[in-house]
């Protein structure tokens, strides 16, 4: 355990005590990465199974630098880091995909599901806007994109759009009356087409844990640590799947 020795005693403290719930609070460039990958390692080296550990990141950048060196302090420490390699461990979205790939036939999609990127979106959003005869200056793809992508990170699907009054109302005043219906209209030709957007990545997580009570309590019970870095910048859909 010599890559305790790089740490001070904030930083030893916050690795060791591993039990309950911790929140650190720490500044830039103060090692908030190195914390969460050392306190990775640690749980490991003391007999917590990687499989019931679940690390979220923001960035893939982040969690491979973190996962290769989980691995290499693992390596050191047992000769091999294939421990290391049984973690639940990237950006929010990567990992959910990852559980919705086995879990999509609950939903209605296929295990081979395609994510749409913000180009695929804003493309079936202009075939939409088009074929509704609407003014695409008014109804500008990228504006009715970006407003899809904040109802379901509060989510806020298209079925139910309309119990949020200061929504439509906000639509009417913006001279988007239309608005729903383009939103319904986008979220059948997803499912249509066989695809989620990237944030429905978010929102088909959040209704599988709710719809499926039995998949909420595997998971539940599978991950039984759950690390999760720059904590603060977590969205509403983000923190309501984490916290159930």
């Amino acid at each position: 355990m010599d890559f305790l020795k790089e740490l001070n005693e904030a930083q030893y403290n916050a690795v060791t005590n591993y039990e309950g719930a911790t929140m650190i609070v720490a500044g830039p460039g103060s090692g908030k990465t190195r914390v969460l990958t050392y306190r990775i390692a640690f749980m490991i080296q003391n007999g917590i199974d990687p499989f019931n550990i679940l690390a979220l990141t923001f960035t893939n950048k982040s969690s491979l630098a973190m996962r290769e060196r989980i691995e290499k302090i693992c390596a050191e420490k047992n000769g091999n880091g294939g421990d290391a390699r049984n973690l639940y461990m990237g950006t929010f979205h990567s990992v959910f995909a990852r559980i919705l790939r086995f879990k999509a036939e609950k939903l209605g999609y296929s295990s081979n599901f395609t994510i749409y990127d913000t180009d695929d979106s804003r493309s079936v959003l202009k075939k939409i806007i088009a074929d509704f005869g609407l003014n695409d200056k008014l109804y500008k793809p990228n504006s009715i994109h970006n407003r899809i992508s904040n109802a379901k990170n509060n989510l806020i699907t298209a079925k139910g759009y309309e119990k949020y009054p200061e929504l439509m109302k906000e639509d009417e005043e913006g001279g988007r009356p239309k608005f729903l219906e383009i939103y319904r209209a986008y979220t059948k030709k997803c499912f249509e087409n066989g695809a989620m957007d990237f944030d429905d990545l978010l929102l088909k997580m959040y209704e599988l844990l709710v719809r499926f009570p039995e998949e909420l309590h595997d998971l539940q019970h599978r991950f039984k640590y759950i690390l999760i870095d720059e904590f603060q910048d977590t969205n509403f859909a983000q923190y309501q799947i984490v916290k159930k």
